[in-house]
């Protein structure tokens, strides 16, 4: 049996651990919290934090293979483990390139893939010298996750909310539509390619909100999204699973926004809406098993379930039970015994041959369940 481990015990490793169940592997989790929704669902839970070298180390040595449910791990020591035979899903390459949003624009450039017009900048200072430039988005190098360290700045007196530290300035793109598109890599370089979903985010959190799978888009722009998305992927060189997130504009131009080394928030619903999920094909590439059946089976939909504004303490899930009710419906919660504002809580998944019906149930299902404090 293959002892694989996972780096991260947050709701993506519950959920490559449920996947994991139906494969003779051997699971390990890392993580600090010992409650987090990874941690009971795994054969073996170790504490530790992914960020420092020795305990990633002294987690991998023993174990077969490794995958990650967060960028932000000790990339020097997957290198090393790397380096001694254990296998690494992505390569500690293809993570430390992405990892740090200037070297992932770097790599676009480098590749002739498109994305948006955009200065390295070292610190605020170099964001004010370059106020011609606005609007634009500033992203911080390294750190930021979910929304975090990403700040648009459409006038020069915004400028102030900013990062004091090395990062991306990036034009503000003209968007019609946000667009994800899951690829899988085996170690023998085949490919297989989840149909992209359109992603309707919430303005104000800068965290998905609802997304549609596959995506309405014309063919010749399924064609473009396709073609950039394994331009992407096949240059990282690396095994794995990938979520490139890419912007349409009105004009049709696809610019790559950005890309996740990793299992995505923008495929769950392949779950229950796909023959193989994003999770099942990770557990797939990682043992060495055929790649997975990505077609639809059914049109889906994924409303992220967010704690609400102003709730922190113990969760409590308002409406589930009206939810529960929706035909064709799946809820997923992670776990987590304590909410906060704007806090990924949960998720549910609609499936319906009619986009109407999705679009429909999506809004109701957000304005029903509510994820608040006891």
């Amino acid at each position: 049996m293959v002892k694989a481990g996972i780096l991260g015990g947050g709701q993506l490793g519950r959920m490559l651990l449920q996947a994991a169940a139906n494969y003779p592997v051997e699971t390990y989790v890392m993580e600090d919290d010992e409650e987090s929704p990874a941690a009971h669902l795994c054969h073996h839970f170790i504490k530790g934090d992914i960020r420092n070298f020795d305990d990633v180390y002294q987690f991998g040595k023993n174990l077969q293979a490794l995958t990650i449910e967060i960028e932000s791990v000790n990339e020097e020591a997957l290198e090393r483990l790397e380096a001694e035979g254990v296998k690494i899903f992505p390569k500690p390459a293809a993570l430390r390139t992405i990892k740090n949003k200037i070297l992932q624009k770097q790599f676009y450039t480098e590749h002739s893939i498109p994305t948006a017009e955009y200065f390295v900048t070292a610190d605020l200072a170099a964001v004010r010298s370059r106020a011609d430039f606005l609007p634009a988005v500033h992203k911080i190098g390294t750190g930021g996750y979910d929304g975090r360290g990403v700040q648009i700045l459409r006038t020069p007196a915004e400028i102030e909310k900013g990062f004091d530290a090395p990062g991306v300035l990036e034009k503000l793109v003209n968007i019609d539509k946000e667009i994800a598109q899951i690829i899988a890599v085996n170690e023998r370089g085949e490919i297989a390619i989840y149909p992209p979903v359109d992603m309707v985010f919430d303005s104000r959190l800068n965290l998905l909100d609802y997304q549609i799978s596959p995506a309405d888009l014309p063919q010749n722009i399924l064609w473009k999204i396709e073609a950039i998305s394994l331009r992407v992927v096949k240059e990282l060189k690396s095994p794995g699973i990938f979520a490139v997130e890419m912007f349409v504009t009105r004009q049709g131009e696809v610019f790559v926004n950005e890309t996740a080394p990793r299992v995505h928030n923008s495929g769950h619903h392949t779950i229950e809406a796909n023959y193989s999920s994003q999770f099942d094909m990770l557990w797939r590439v990682i043992l060495g098993y055929p790649l997975g059946n990505t077609e639809v089976i059914l049109p889906g939909a994924i409303v992220n379930l967010l704690g609400s504004e102003g709730c922190e303490g113990e969760a409590h899930y308002e409406g589930l039970d009206e939810v529960l009710q929706m035909d064709n419906v799946f809820v997923h919660i992670y776990g987590k015994k304590e909410t906060k504002a704007g806090r990924k809580m949960g998720h549910v998944t609609i499936i319906s041959r009619e986009k109407q019906d999705l679009v429909h149930k999506a809004h109701k299902i957000r304005n029903t369940l509510k994820v608040v404090s006891k």
